[in-house]
């Protein structure tokens, strides 16, 4: 038996999928970041050429941020950057208020003194951002807060699920970040970190519950208005 022969296709599969994996994560931070917005176009063999990469991890990579909900196929047009139609996102506030309520009451029962100063100072850090209207550093501690308070409550199969979703959401709470609107998410978040320190487990899952809430209601105003001028 040749065990370099045997070996090597699973090497080869290995760097395929790494390499799959790469240009699956730069392309989901364009998207994220807002440098590719709904509707734009992904060609395969120019992404290839960027990225010094064959077409075959490009095509792979495809497959995963479609799995993932933030690019669609079209038959015999190609790859797009999907946008979520505005009655996808209210529902999908929804699926994570009831998420987010239930991360609320189990953090306020098993949350460290540690764990609780680290939440503090990112809530900080939002005001902060507010006050200086950095849309970009709110928007970045606003998801690093949010995915932390997932990591502490410790359930794996609903951060995988909470994440999805939050990225199919990121154009909606990009377009919500306004002066006004920073001050009063940073407000909010101030308030959730109280109330978990506090212990009040009902406190705690009504403030997150009502944090994701008044998202999908800004975002619902938002799209009226939206609508009405046109």
């Amino acid at each position: 038996m040749n065990t370099a022969s045997t070996i090597q296709p699973t090497i080869a599969q290995l760097q395929g999928n790494s390499l799959a994996n790469l240009v699956q994560a730069h392309i989901e931070g364009q998207i994220l970041s807002g440098a590719l917005q709904g509707g734009d176009k992904l060609t395969e063999q120019l992404l290839a050429e960027q990225l010094g990469v064959s077409r075959a991890p490009v095509r792979e990579a495809f497959r995963m941020l479609e799995e993932a909900g933030l690019v669609r196929t079209e038959k015999n047009r190609g790859v797009f950057v999907r946008a979520v139609p505005v009655e996808e996102a209210l529902e999908i506030f929804e699926v994570r208020a009831l998420m987010d309520q239930y991360v609320g009451r189990k953090l306020a029962q098993t949350c460290t003194p540690a764990q609780l100063r680290e939440l503090r100072r990112m809530a900080e850090t939002m005001e902060q951002a507010a006050k200086g209207d950095d849309a970009a550093l709110f928007h970045e501690t606003n998801l690093a807060f949010h995915d932390r308070l997932l990591e502490l409550a410790g359930n794996a199969k609903l951060t995988a699920v909470y994440r999805k979703l939050t990225k199919e959401l990121t154009l909606f709470r990009r377009q919500n970040l306004s002066h006004e609107s920073m001050a009063i998410y940073a407000r909010e978040h101030r308030q959730i970190v109280k109330v978990i320190a506090s212990g009040d487990v009902e406190a705690a899952g009504a403030a997150m519950f009502e944090h994701v809430m008044n998202s999908r209601e800004r975002t619902r105003r938002k799209h009226l208005a939206q609508a009405g001028a046109d």
